[in-house]
């Protein structure tokens, strides 16, 4: 299927790694011209060629964190006008509710929630004149499925959900749509990064651990990056402009409800 965005600028946050750069792979891979951002120059340089190198279609990178004011604007420098923003940001750690502090709750909403929102502001405006426009949040399938250990997620990533579901109704008119994608469990370096920090409660071992929940669902494995990649591509599609305010699951059918 050609998704008829060949041409169309992306901006990808988190596109140097995991399940971002995949987004930035996929979407590179039809033709789109797309910036990666992320904060570590060193994995944006290799991962922008190395995407470059694969598709044939240059991919451009830019030093940014999605959590602070000079981020956003070295993004948007980068790329000014985006057809296309996927919004991606790591989850803290696992813990405990009770030893989490404000500030601990104000680097999740900012990473998770108002980084996102921040970026939806200052692009959707130029999307609705141009009469085209996909913004695609990455988040996690916990927000319908909370898990304790992930409190700091399950609240911020919900704040961004439920603010967009309203934008989204607004903006669908002017073939502008805002979807969220929610993985479950994926084979990534976070998700690595999340089992190291549950040894300690479980008492198990990290192989263990990867076991456990990699076959915990009924698909019986892992997700694939790409595989996220391929449905935040085709949710960028030209196809899709009566698609918005949608929560997808990606998680092996590991949601147990109907709805």
């Amino acid at each position: 299927m050609d998704l008829g965005i060949q041409g169309r600028s992306a901006l990808v946050f988190g596109g140097s790694r995991g399940m971002g750069r995949a987004c930035a792979l996929q979407l590179s891979q039809e033709g789109v011209l797309v910036t990666i951002a992320a904060r570590t120059q060193a994995t944006l340089e290799k991962a922008a060629a190395e995407i470059t190198a694969q598709t044939g279609t240059p991919v451009r990178y830019v030093v940014a964190n999605i959590t602070t004011e000079a981020g956003r604007d070295a993004a948007l420098a980068a790329c000014p006008a985006p057809d296309i923003l996927v919004n991606n940001a790591d989850g803290p750690e696992p813990g405990d509710f009770r030893t989490w502090t404000l500030d601990d709750w104000h680097q999740a909403l900012d990473s998770m929630m108002l980084g996102p929102i921040e970026m939806i502001r200052r692009t959707v405006d130029g999307m609705v004149e141009r009469k085209f426009g996909r913004i695609v949040n990455i988040v996690s399938r916990s927000v319908k499925t909370p898990q304790i250990e992930l409190g700091l997620s399950n609240g911020a990533r919900s704040g961004l959900v439920g603010f967009v579901a309203g934008l989204a109704r607004q903006t669908v008119r002017h073939n502008v749509t805002i979807n969220n994608l929610l993985p479950g469990v994926f084979a990534t370096d976070a998700q690595r990064r999340h089992i190291e920090g549950m040894l300690e409660d479980t008492g198990k071992t990290f192989d263990q651990l990867w076991e456990e929940r990699g076959s915990n669902n009924p698909a019986g494995r892992y997700g694939r990056a790409e595989e996220l990649g391929a449905l935040c591509a085709f949710v960028c599609s030209a196809h899709t402009g009566y698609i918005t305010g949608q929560s997808l699951l990606i998680d092996g059918g590991g949601y147990p409800g109907t709805f």
